[in-house]
């Protein structure tokens, strides 16, 4: 994470602590932010999409990202200084030009069956579901979705009743 800094603060961008990490801008807009994982360290551009990927390192953030692409490090050995800066140096060019990622049509959110049961029984935790933003309420549908048991998707609903019922969102303290 030091080396990659380093790198970064040299092409020029600013850098502050977002979401408990390491993020950095240009012109007042995010480029890129580090993420430290388990197996490996990535720096993840948000408009990742628009680079072109001249050295074929670009990967997904998942499968329900648009626009962040990230380069992934499993050593310091791997962080490649001219590598990295011609990266940072193409999201500077992007943001400079003021491209921004045309998104996908947002297809409706589909609630797991548990949860619309448990919303019909229950009209305040539906009251403060649909009051959350639609991020939020995605971010929850995709947190219930995940599990591959009926019960466990309950157990999960149950669990995050008490944060909806207070407008927080799955992340959210």
């Amino acid at each position: 994470m030091r080396k990659l800094r380093s790198i970064i603060l040299d092409c020029g961008l600013d850098e502050e602590l977002k979401w408990g990490k390491p993020c950095f801008s240009f012109e007042g807009k995010n480029v890129a932010i580090i993420q430290p994982f388990k197996a490996h360290c990535s720096l993840m551009f948000f408009k990742g999409l628009l680079l072109q990927d001249t050295h074929g390192l670009l990967r997904s953030q998942g499968q329900n990202t648009q626009s962040a692409l990230r380069l992934e490090f499993t050593s310091e050995a791997q962080v490649k200084k001219a590598v990295v800066k011609s990266y940072v140096n193409q999201a500077k060019a992007v943001e400079k030009a003021g491209l921004s990622v045309e998104f996908k049509a947002k297809r409706e959110l589909e609630l797991p069956e548990e949860l619309t049961q448990i919303l019909k029984k229950d009209r305040k935790l539906a009251k403060a579901f649909y009051s959350l933003t639609p991020g939020r309420q995605r971010g929850y549908v995709l947190h219930f979705t995940g599990a591959k048991q009926s019960r466990t998707r309950i157990a999960r609903i149950e669990k995050c009743a008490s944060n909806i019922l207070a407008g927080k969102g799955m992340h959210d303290r």
